[in-house]
């Protein structure tokens, strides 16, 4: 009878982190249709010639009295709600960590970043900086959540699992995007058809991603469990919290290595996905048609790219299989470089690259990270993680706007990304990932 109870109470369980993973993974359906109908696709270039209605006869605008490339706004806008997130985040993973309630910490921050989407409905004209208000706002919401999300991983799987429900989630947010990203299309290439101008037609489709976020959000929401820790202490403010979460890192650095390659090479990837659709259409001269139908068919190729990569990472281990997407992320962006003005298919057999290793990277990197987080310290350590995901950050942006500002050239500006991954690989490729989860305190799995 004993037995028979402990096997229940362990069906029990087990079917309840089931129910929790099932409810995870649609907050990536929810939410990635911001990070590719907005961030990716039309904000970057609507955002831009908003800017550029609005600019002098010599292109610049001047917010707050300071010239600003019209160009560049948008890489600006994203490097300031990294700025703000930087303060925010810290702050909020500490009170996660210290009162184990993130659910609605999830909820508030997810419901702000959807209605600084859905408000985007406004900008037209010459409007642009309220455009780089609800980015900004948008941005960091959407950062604090994805900490907040992210820290949930530890706790809803299994050491061996991991790998594979991260890579879930990713598949799922890709597949979330794909679907919308059609339907975007539809709207937008017959936009006469549905009685819209084509900026009206945007405006719709950046208005929809926020309604689609926070419809989508009640669902984690719902099935997601809070679970309270026995952590005291006050939360400080966001630098000084963050402060104090790397001070507690260097008790454990090999995370903190580990850290810090990611930071670095995770820079890149974002900074390319926010600023790719901008290099299309104004390097590249591609429609917005064209850059819709690429990004789309990096959508669906991540989907399988990301499961594809979870099952690598099971044969071969996740550091491996994350140091080769490097190599494939620096071929990808030097062929970049090259691809001629007006040349679709170039641009399209790009995006298929860019498809087959974006998910993977991006789900391995996550849960190989949970690996090294001390448990107790899931929201803490993930605020610092966060710093650099979904697009949110502020070297990369800052580093390709500077560049375009100096050169005038998109192509100056994503080819001196190419750092990024050149040195993100040297500093993974130093850390002994076995080693850094036993320290951390976390069972090793046997293969990593």
């Amino acid at each position: 009878m004993g037995t028979d109870t402990v096997r229940a109470g362990t069906a029990d369980e087990a079917g309840g982190l089931r129910r929790e993973q099932r409810g995870w993974y649609f907050y990536d359906w929810a939410c990635s249709v911001y990070s590719t109908s907005v961030l990716t696709v039309f904000l970057g270039p609507y955002l831009t010639s908003v800017a550029e209605n609005a600019a002098d006869a010599g292109g610049y605008v001047h917010p707050l009295g300071l010239p600003v490339r019209a160009g560049s706004f948008f890489a600006y806008s994203v490097s300031l709600s990294v700025i703000l997130a930087v303060l925010v985040m810290p702050l909020v993973g500490s009170a996660a960590d210290r009162t184990g309630r993130r659910k609605p910490l999830l909820g508030a921050a997810a419901y702000t970043g959807a209605a600084a989407t859905a408000g985007m409905f406004l900008l037209d004209g010459d409007r642009y900086l309220l455009g780089g208000a609800l980015l900004v706002v948008a941005n960091a919401a959407q950062s604090v959540a994805m900490m907040l999300y992210n820290s949930y991983l530890p706790q809803i799987a299994p050491p061996e699992e991991r790998d594979a429900v991260s890579s879930r989630g990713w598949a799922f947010g890709y597949a979330a995007g794909s679907l919308v990203l059609v339907a975007d299309l539809v709207l937008y290439t017959a936009h006469g058809s549905f009685g819209l101008s084509e900026t009206a037609a945007v405006r719709v489709c950046l208005a929809s991603a926020g309604l689609w976020w926070g419809a989508f959000t009640l669902v984690p929401l719902r099935r997601l469990r809070d679970r309270h820790t026995r952590m005291a202490g006050a939360t400080a403010p966001g630098l000084r919290q963050l402060a104090a979460t790397v001070r507690d890192m260097r008790r454990h650095p090999l995370t903190l290595a580990f850290l810090l390659a990611y930071l670095v090479y995770n820079d890149g990837i974002q900074t390319v996905i926010s600023q790719a659709s901008v290099y299309g259409s104004e390097e590249l001269r591609l429609g917005q048609s064209t850059l819709i139908v690429a990004v789309l068919l990096v959508q669906v190729l991540a989907v399988a790219g990301a499961l594809a990569m979870g099952r690598l990472a099971r044969a071969h281990g996740a550091k491996r299989t994350i140091l080769g997407s490097l190599v494939a992320w620096t071929l990808t962006l030097a062929a970049g470089y090259f691809l001629p003005a007006r040349a679709p298919v170039g641009f399209f057999v790009l995006a298929g690259g860019i498809g087959l290793v974006l998910g993977g990277s991006q789900a391995l990197s996550r849960s190989l990270f949970s690996h090294l987080v001390p448990p107790g310290k899931e929201a803490e350590y993930f605020s610092a993680y966060e710093v650099s995901d979904r697009g949110m950050s502020w070297l990369g942006p800052l580093l390709f706007g500077v560049t375009y500002q100096l050169t005038g050239s998109y192509r100056s500006a994503i080819v001196s990304l190419v750092a990024f991954f050149v040195v993100g690989f040297a500093l993974l490729a130093r850390v002994p990932v076995r080693r850094a989860i036993a320290a951390a305190g976390n069972p090793v799995p046997e293969m990593i």
